[in-house]
């Protein structure tokens, strides 16, 4: 369970760096192509195995890895551009709802049973999250605006199944490190690409700010993915319960970390949805 709790804490940070990135004129972009250098960096350092980097492209997972790099690049860039045209909280519900998908992974490919009690606290999960995420304005967009959503959705959940799957079939526990750095290597290696279109941007705008935000943001990255793997391990909890905890506990604990260090107005539905999201992890982790 302390895996599962310190990738929640890991992984509510990185929505508060990115809240910092405003008040501190971080340019997000190049930020968050810093961020998956330093992951990597991060994960080879802390690596203590007798395999070498000149070894790693022939591990059974380091074309899932590649498959994953690429996964990261484009969610994180639509989930941008769906908060730019549908809002935030829309994008949001899309993201965090999206456990759903290995929830239904699990299910099917590893035979994991679910009590009833358990899929009621899925279900008030779901409603957890939705009503958590509202904000008191109206969100009102065109049906063909839900294709980026959509997008979102499913790529979120293809993350988290896919790491799922390739730590239940190909990682052994002591490779975490170096499968977690080749991960972020590789995203790396694509957003490289990216800043190539925007070398002219780099030179103008990367100052320190920029850099201290993409080596803040790399390194609690890097941990939010590691304690994941490591929470999926746990003899307890099937990955059903350890998706659900972790999604609507974020939704949670970034709530609460919005009021104590931003002030952020909590309407009457957001605090319904943080008690139903404490309803729904208690009849996860305990049903």
């Amino acid at each position: 369970m302390a895996s599962l709790a310190l990738s929640i804490l890991a992984s509510s940070l990185i929505f508060i760096i990115f809240k910092l990135y405003t008040r501190f004129k971080v340019n997000t972009l190049f930020a968050i192509v810093t961020n998956y250098y330093v992951a990597s960096c991060v994960g080879l350092l802390r690596y203590q195995g007798e395999t070498s980097i000149t070894e790693v492209p022939g591990k059974p997972w380091f074309f899932g890895t590649f498959l994953l790099g690429i996964l990261f690049i484009v969610v994180f860039n639509l989930m941008a551009k769906a908060s730019q045209k549908v809002g935030v909280a829309v994008t949001s519900v899309a993201t965090k709802m999206s456990f759903v998908i290995p929830v239904i992974f699990g299910l099917l490919l590893y035979n994991e049973q679910l009590s009833i009690v358990k899929v009621i606290g899925i279900l008030l999960a779901l409603a957890a999250v939705y009503f958590a995420s509202l904000k008191e304005s109206s969100i009102k967009f065109k049906k063909s605006a839900l294709l980026l959503p959509a997008l979102v959705f499913l790529g979120s959940g293809i993350i988290d199944a896919s790491l799922k799957y390739i730590q239940e079939i190909y990682i052994a526990e002591e490779e975490y490190p170096i499968f977690s750095a080749t991960v972020f290597a590789s995203a790396a290696c694509i957003g490289f690409l990216i800043t190539l279109f925007k070398i002219s941007d780099l030179r103008s705008s990367y100052n320190l700010n920029t850099l201290i935000g993409g080596l803040t943001l790399g390194v609690v990255n890097y941990f939010s993915i590691f304690f994941l793997l490591k929470a999926l391990q746990n003899e307890t909890l099937n990955s059903s319960s350890v998706f659900t905890i972790n999604n609507v506990a974020i939704v949670m604990f970034t709530t609460l970390l919005g009021i104590l260090l931003f002030e952020e107005k909590i309407s009457t539905k957001n605090w319904g949805g943080i008690a139903l999201a404490v309803t729904s992890i208690i009849l996860v982790a305990f049903g």
